[in-house]
C-alpha cells in the first residue's frame, strides 16, 4: 500500500478476514470443554457487529511506529471483542435487554459479554510471542482500561442534567470512549516497542479520538431517528450546548423535556427541535472543530511512517464531521 491510495476502509476490507481468524483461533483455543462459552461469545459477536471498521486502529498505530501492520492483528481482535462486550453491556444499562442474540437468553449473553470483553482479550495477549514485560504491560492495559471505562459509565448513569456543562460531559466521554480508545492505541504502541513517552502520546491520541467518536455517535443517533439518547435521558454534549446557549426559561424546559422524553413522543420531538436550533448547532460545530484540531495536533506531533498516517487522519476527519444541519 502507498499513501496515495491507502484508506482505512481499504485496509479493513483486506484485513477483516485475518481479524476474524484471530478471534476464531482464540475461541478454538478455549478447548473442547468450553463449547458453551464458544457458542455464546460467537452468538454475541454475530449479534453485536461493529458498524464502523475501527478495528484497524491498532494496526495503523503499529504501522505508524514500525511500518508493519500484521503483528497488531491480535490487538485488532482484542478491540473487536472489547467493544462487542461494551456495546452490549451499554444496551443493558440503557434498558435494551430485550435485544438479545438469537438463541441466547439475557443472562447467557451477559456472561458471554463479560468473558468476551475481559478474559478472552487477556488470553489473546498472554499467548503472544513477546517478552514477559510486554505481555504483562498489555495485560495491565486491559485490566486498567476495564476499570476506568466502568468508572466512566457509572458517572454517566448518575449524571444530573441540571448541572451538566460541556466540560463535565467531556469528562464523562473520556471514560466512556476516550479510555477504551486510549487503551488500544497505547497497547499498539507497547507492542511496537515504542518508548514510554511515545506510548503515552499515543494514549493521548486515542483518548482524543474516542471523544470525537462519541460526538460522532451522538450525531448519528439523531440522524438515524433511533433517538436512543433522548429516550434514555442521556446527557450528551449537544444537550450541554443547548443548556448553555439558551436563557434560563428554555433551560428549565429542556430539563423538563429530558425527563419526559423516555415515554413521550411529543416531548422527544420538542427536545429534538431545541437541540437542533441554529445557535446550538453553531456552538456544537465550533467545539467539534476544536476537538478535531487538537486530535490532529497530537497526531502531527507524533509523526511516524507516512504510509500509514494518512489513514489515521481520515479516521479523525470522519469522526469530526459536522453531520447535523
Amino acid at each position: 500500500m502507498n499513501s496515495l491510495s491507502y484508506s482505512y476502509l481499504e485496509l479493513h476490507r483486506q484485513v477483516s478476514p485475518d481479524i476474524d481468524a484471530e478471534i476464531a483461533a482464540a475461541l478454538e483455543g478455549l478447548g473442547p470443554s468450553s463449547g458453551a462459552v464458544r457458542n455464546s461469545i460467537s452468538g454475541l459477536l454475530d449479534h453485536q457487529r461493529m458498524k464502523y471498521p475501527l478495528s484497524v486502529l491498532p494496526l495503523l498505530v503499529h504501522g505508524a511506529e514500525t511500518g508493519t501492520l500484521a503483528p497488531a492483528l491480535p490487538l485488532a481482535a482484542v478491540h473487536v471483542l472489547w467493544w462487542t462486550s461494551a456495546c452490549y453491556l451499554d444496551d443493558l444499562a440503557d434498558g435494551h435487554g430485550t435485544h438479545t442474540p438469537a438463541g441466547l437468553g439475557t443472562n447467557e449473553a451477559l456472561l458471554a459479554s463479560l468473558l468476551g470483553g475481559q478474559a478472552l482479550p487477556i488470553r489473546i495477549v498472554q499467548a503472544q510471542p513477546v517478552p514477559d514485560a510486554v505481555r504483562n504491560a498489555l495485560t495491565g492495559e486491559i485490566v486498567n482500561g476495564c476499570i476506568d471505562a466502568v468508572e466512566g459509565q457509572l458517572r454517566d448513569l448518575r449524571s444530573d442534567v441540571r448541572g451538566a456543562s460541556p466540560d463535565e460531559v467531556v469528562a464523562a466521554y473520556h471514560g466512556k470512549s476516550g479510555v477504551p480508545f486510549g487503551m488500544i492505541t497505547a497497547m499498539a504502541a507497547i507492542l511496537s516497542g515504542a518508548a514510554t513517552e511515545r506510548t503515552e502520546r499515543w494514549r493521548e491520541f486515542g483518548d482524543a479520538f474516542g471523544i470525537l467518536w462519541q460526538l460522532f455517535n451522538d450525531q448519528e443517533d439523531l440522524l438515524s431517528g433511533r433517538d436512543e439518547d433522548l429516550r434514555n435521558g442521556t446527557t450528551t454534549y449537544l444537550l450541554a450546548c443547548a443548556l448553555e446557549e439558551n436563557p434560563p426559561g428554555t433551560r428549565a424546559r429542556i430539563t423538563e423535556l429530558r425527563r419526559a422524553a423516555g415515554d413521550s413522543e411529543p416531548a422527544r420531538a420538542e427536545l429534538r427541535a431545541l437541540l437542533l436550533a441554529p445557535a446550538v448547532l453553531r456552538r456544537f460545530e465550533k467545539d467539534l472543530a476544536a476537538f478535531r484540531d487538537d486530535t490532529h495536533r497530537v497526531l502531527d506531533e507524533l509523526g511516524g511512517d507516512e504510509t500509514h498516517l494518512p489513514a489515521l487522519r481520515q479516521l479523525v476527519d470522519q469522526a469530526a464531521g459536522m453531520y447535523l444541519t
